[in-house]
């Protein structure tokens, strides 16, 4: 509670910006330019004299060390914002009702509809796509999941994570041995700002979802590097 109490004092001394001296903040501090030349003539004086121009060296430092405390803490402020805005991640599922998507007759893009976390406002619900708001490396995960609705029925899970059109990662559960099952991959990616990220659905392939949100889509930024 101190340190607060002294941290919320001293930011509010810093934003007055005002010099401070002996005779209080914002007067004059000046030394008398004959006081040096008082020792020479007046020895009553002398003590009073040094011990003047002791207070005027304290009071030079004290402001020294003020302002540089003021430009320490506008470098913290420019460090912290700097952190708010690169902070970027977003985690969604297909769907939060029962519902299957594909087979079709071509490769469409995945529409992730519940969103879980959009920090930075980085996915795209109607696109389904993925844009990176700054350069740097990005931890990016998808699962995918289907269920054939019967045994020995095909099994055809799959879906491809692509990065700017070319494909970074593809998962196949492509089989009758299985009635359901899923399959995931994680990946670290180094990537530039603008670059676009979706997922793929291949027109053989289906998912099956519900409000237990096995298919998922994530990413999030490790570090910038720009």
């Amino acid at each position: 509670m101190r340190g607060i109490v002294f941290l919320c004092l001293l930011g509010c001394s810093l934003a007055q910006n005002l010099t401070y001296s002996w005779n209080g903040p914002g007067a004059s501090s000046q030394v008398d330019p004959n006081t040096a030349n008082e020792c020479l003539t007046d020895t009553q004086t002398c003590g009073c004299c040094l011990m003047q121009k002791q207070m005027w060296r304290m009071e030079t430092f004290f402001n020294m060390s003020l302002a540089e405390l003021q430009r320490g803490l506008e470098r913290a402020q420019g460090v912290l914002n700097t952190i708010r805005s690169s902070r970027s991640a977003f985690s969604v599922a297909l769907t939060d009702t029962r519902r299957c998507v594909g087979p079709n007759r071509a490769d469409v893009v995945v529409q992730y509809q519940s969103v879980f976390i959009n920090l930075g406002d980085g996915y795209n619900v109607s696109t389904g796509v993925f844009t990176v708001p700054r350069s740097g490396v990005y931890s990016l995960a998808l699962t995918v999941y289907s269920d054939a609705g019967a045994a020995g029925v095909l099994l055809a899970a799959c879906g491809r994570m692509r990065r700017n059109g070319r494909v970074i990662a593809a998962l196949n559960e492509y089989n009758t041995q299985d009635q359901e099952d899923s399959a995931t991959v994680v990946l670290a990616v180094q990537m530039q700002a603008g670059d676009k990220v979706d997922v793929i659905l291949p027109a053989t392939c289906y998912l099956c979802d519900d409000n237990s949100h096995y298919n998922t889509f994530s990413g999030f930024l490790l570090y910038a590097t720009d």
